[in-house]
């Protein structure tokens, strides 16, 4: 929501209407293909999630 709403400057509505790719061509568009290169793999996912795994709040709310 901060990238597009903020960074691209889309309304509430339009943001929410949408779809990811489109959302990925705006932001590609405003700031460039930082993505090219290597992708993500499952491994690198998994060692991500152990250094960083999820922490419940004490509001309950796990987000």
């Amino acid at each position: 929501m901060e990238l597009g709403i903020g960074a691209l400057g889309l309304a509430p509505h339009v943001f929410w209407s949408l779809t990811p790719r489109e959302l990925q061509a705006a932001l590609v568009g405003r700031f460039g293909n930082f993505a090219e290169g290597e992708s993500l793999t499952r491994c690198d996912l998994h060692a991500l999630m152990q250094r960083f795994p999820d922490k419940e709040r004490d509001d309950g709310d796990d987000r």
